[in-house]
C-alpha cells in the first residue's frame, strides 16, 4: 500500500520565526491531523538554504491514500490557506507538492 506524503515548504520571515514555529508545533500541525486526512505528521528545516531574511521549513502530512489527500484539498485546504494568509501575510510564503513514498 502507497503512502502519500503532503509536503508544505514554507519560508518563514526572521521577525515572525518563533511565532510561526510555535503555531505550527501546537496548533497547524495537530489542526491538520484533527480532519482525520493525515495520520502523522513531520517539521523539518531546510538546510543549505540563504539565511539572510529568515528560515525555510517543510511541513510533512502523511496519509495512506490519494483520496484521503484529496478530500483534504477539497475540503479544508482553501480554509488553512486563507487563514496562513491573513495571520502572517507577506512574512510566510508556501508551496505544496504531493509525494509518494518509494519502497
Amino acid at each position: 500500500m502507497p503512502m502519500y506524503i503532503y509536503n508544505i515548504t514554507s519560508f518563514v520571515h526572521w521577525s515572525i520565526h518563533e511565532s510561526w514555529l510555535q503555531w505550527m508545533k501546537e496548533k497547524r500541525m495537530p489542526a491538520f491531523v484533527a480532519t482525520g486526512c493525515f495520520n502523522s505528521y513531520q517539521l523539518v528545516k531546510v538546510l543549505g538554504t540563504d539565511e539572510t531574511e529568515g528560515l525555510t521549513y517543510a511541513a510533512q502530512y502523511f496519509c495512506g491514500s490519494k483520496d484521503d489527500y484529496l478530500r483534504f484539498t477539497e475540503n479544508h485546504e482553501p480554509s488553512f490557506q486563507q487563514e496562513a494568509r491573513n495571520k502572517w501575510g507577506d512574512y510566510c510564503m508556501s508551496f505544496n507538492t504531493l509525494m509518494e513514498a518509494v519502497k
